[in-house]
């Protein structure tokens, strides 16, 4: 048996080595992602931003990275995770140092969606490759630690970058961010194979009859179109959850957890780094664990799909205890919130396996537009909610309470969506109909 169609089980030298380098890139992408929460206080002191302001600025980022998602899919389908990863990300070393050079609040958002743009491939990229050379199973695992990864990154940009803001100032913080992300680009060239390429490879692939079945897609490869994947019924199943509950739970990691510890909870900023921190450690800490359990789980029939239907569940009941609390709902609430929401993102791999390695990229994409238009609307919707009932004349406190609230209400009206639709696709299915 050929490395080519050797079934990948375990991870050797070579996976684990691409695996890191990916794993490094996504942690800068995940970091230039939360910064804003832990440089809010600053920006709002230095440029006098108000709440939907913070929110546009660090929505812009997702915003710019919504916009690729499509031709990034056809991008990583046509050409590889390679070469796409490294092209986009010395444009995000070039846009970093835009950022740092800005002076207005349209130049910090143009270039904040440049970043974006430029670190869009950083997770799409490496689950296309994971989806070509391992198992179903160790996907999973992958995923969950490539989330891992990030929630480092987004603990680096806690106290991390609290401590370094005095010396270096938020722009030079960015001028060395900038460097970073041309080292991640170095070490992709010098260590990840070319995922397709015709010279031998030491990343196995898995052989075709191992992967699991597309339901609805009848022909792979470009003759693929992502109209076929938007009217996919999982696609649809999960667009909601994705877009609000997928969205919000970065959004507010990566923002409005920090402004609600400043402005409702009554923390320092200091303090409010330290919450930030909290939280994130949290987070790696849950993506840590679903990265050593989701195969175990997997291997005894309990799929993603049960787990989410579940699991969405708790932070739809942790929302209205820490909406309740108000300002006693500090940083271990909210890491609490932002764990139980992690159930979310079984939706990633559970897409990816719907469909052939030879279109993965571009369901991946599609899906991800969705999460990252939905983390922009949340992002920016949030604080927009909070300007206007200020501007009623609520407090502080009952503004983020009253947005929050809003921003609740559509996740429970998405996981109620994802249980209808659930529903059906499982009927057709039984009934021996392609869903």
């Amino acid at each position: 048996m050929t490395t080519e169609t050797r079934a990948f089980s375990g991870w050797n030298k070579a996976v684990v080595v691409m695996f890191l380098v990916f794993a490094f890139a996504y942690f800068l992408s995940a970091l230039l992602r939360a910064v804003t929460a832990t440089l809010a206080p600053t920006f709002s002191r230095e440029l006098g931003l108000s709440s939907a302001d913070l929110g546009l600025l660090a929505g812009a980022y997702f915003l710019g990275f919504s916009l690729t998602q499509l031709p990034l899919g056809q991008a990583l389908d046509r050409w590889g995770p390679k070469r796409v990863v490294m092209l986009l990300l010395v444009a995000a070393s070039l846009a970093c140092l835009a950022f740092a050079q800005s002076t207005s609040m349209t130049g910090l958002v143009i270039s904040r969606m440049a970043i974006g743009v430029g670190v869009s491939a950083c997770l799409m990229a490496p689950l296309t490759a994971y989806r070509t050379v391992m198992a179903p199973d160790q996907q999973l695992r992958a995923n969950a630690w490539m989330l891992m990864s990030g929630s480092l990154g987004m603990l680096a940009s806690t106290l991390p970058v609290y401590w370094l803001l005095p010396a270096f100032g938020w722009r030079g913080l960015f001028v060395a961010l900038a460097g970073l992300v041309l080292l991640a680009v170095a070490l992709i060239a010098w260590q990840v194979p070319s995922i397709g390429a015709s010279r031998a490879s030491p990343v196995q692939r898995v052989p075709a009859t191992t992967r699991p079945p597309m339901a609805t897609v009848a022909a792979a490869g470009a003759a693929v179109g992502y109209a076929r994947i938007f009217a996919h019924p999982r696609f649809i199943q999960l667009v909601p959850v994705g877009f609000f509950c997928y969205g919000g739970m970065v959004a507010v990691q990566s923002l409005w957890a920090g402004p609600w510890l400043t402005n409702v909870a009554g923390y320092s900023e200091a303090q409010a780094a330290q919450g930030l921190f909290v939280i994130n450690l949290a987070m790696l800490l849950a993506f840590l664990t679903w990265g050593m359990v989701i195969p175990k789980l997997a291997a005894r029939g309990i799929l993603p799909h049960a787990l989410m239907r579940w699991g969405m569940l708790l932070p739809l009941l942790v929302m209205p205890i820490n909406l309740a609390l108000g300002d006693a709902a500090g940083a271990g609430m909210w890491a609490l919130w932002c764990v139980s929401s992690t159930f979310v993102t079984l939706s990633q791999p559970h897409i990816a396996q719907e469909f052939e390695a030879s279109v993965a990229g571009r369901a991946l994409s599609a899906y991800n537009l969705v999460l990252f238009i939905g983390i922009f609307v949340v992002q920016w919707g949030i604080g927009i909610v909070i300007d206007a009932l200020q501007r009623l004349g609520w407090p502080a406190e009952n503004a983020y309470r009253g947005a929050f609230a809003v921003f609740g209400v559509f996740c429970v009206a998405s996981y109620l969506w994802y249980l209808w639709c659930g529903r059906a696709v499982g009927a057709a299915r039984r009934d021996n109909v392609a869903p």
